[in-house]
């Protein structure tokens, strides 16, 4: 009887139940999960049993150290597993949506994982006004800020993100169009090319576009992601969402009730501040909606 081969492996591309593992000697190889099981993260360091030279079945994940979730209201699905920051890029060109990158830290926050916002095209200097009040606000929120020009500035973006990316294992992400995926490409030279080979031999075509990727880079690595329109938060609860908001989280224990949601309570110390514009109106807005969304789901659930 042949002897089975089992080894440990960490998932670098994951597309339903197909995946690629790399080895601990950079072998890399097509992986399939054991059972109907559609729970692998990429970044996930996996057991694994050898069914043929190229070929490994996924028998059991490792214990996660972080793992970051996107969620809508029929499926929470993982991004990626065993990061240390979630950088989010954004432009003013086409025009960013607040509530995407706002939610992408609440995401990160509530999961513990730093957050680091990345401004490119700072060449459309037309804009400047319009962003800068944002920035200003992100980093009053605790975000750290660093602006870049990956299409003008080439060797200025690569010279201040290497030290923000070396050592860490990072999450990019952001809207279609805001320069991630040339920014991915200025920092790892074949990204481009490795993932054109992970498309050919899962034969997904199109949909791979859906795919989350793991490239090493400079003693940790860079997870990108597909660009995608919104960053549901589904698989947050009420509380969740106050942990997560700084300015809420700060208030909470002045409010009258020890209970408040921070919508209709009497003597709720965030309303207040709200109303002495202590508290932007529309970061109060989107706390309002998740929260409302956060209670509805709660009573469907009992």
């Amino acid at each position: 009887m042949k002897e089975q081969v089992w080894f440990k492996a960490r998932v670098i591309s994951s597309h339903g139940k197909h995946s690629f593992v790399e080895k601990e000697d950079g072998t890399v190889l097509e992986a399939t999960r054991k059972g109907k099981k559609v729970d692998l993260a990429v970044g996930d360091i996996v057991e694994c049993l050898q069914t043929s030279p190229e070929q490994v079945s996924i028998q059991k994940i490792e214990p996660r150290r972080s793992l970051l979730y996107r969620s809508d209201e029929l499926r929470t699905k993982p991004l990626a597993s065993n990061i240390d920051q979630v950088a989010v890029v954004f432009a003013t060109r086409p025009s960013y949506n607040p509530h995407f990158i706002w939610k992408a830290m609440l995401a990160a926050e509530t999961a513990d994982i730093h957050i680091l916002m990345i401004r490119n095209k700072t060449d459309f200097t037309a804009d400047e006004a319009l962003v800068r009040p944002f920035i200003e606000q992100l980093k009053e929120l605790g975000a750290e800020v660093v602006e870049v020009s990956a299409t003008t500035d080439p060797e200025g973006t690569v010279k201040s993100l290497e030290p923000l990316f070396r050592g860490k294992v990072t999450l990019l992400i952001g809207q279609s169009g805001m320069g991630k995926s040339t920014i991915l490409n200025l920092l790892v030279k074949d990204a481009g090319q490795r993932t054109q080979e992970y498309s050919v031999a899962l034969n997904l075509g199109k949909q791979t576009t859906t795919a989350v990727r793991w490239f090493n880079y400079e003693g940790g690595a860079i997870v990108d992601s597909p660009g995608f329109q919104e960053f549901g938060l589904s698989h947050l609860t009420l509380n969740d969402i106050m942990r997560g908001m700084p300015e809420i989280r700060d208030r909470v224990e002045y409010c009258r009730f020890t209970n408040c949601r921070h919508l209709n309570e009497p003597g709720c110390a965030v309303k207040t501040a709200v109303d002495k514009g202590e508290i932007d109106p529309e970061r109060y807005a989107f706390y309002k909606e998740l929260a409302e969304k956060a209670i509805a789901a709660e009573k469907n659930n009992y």
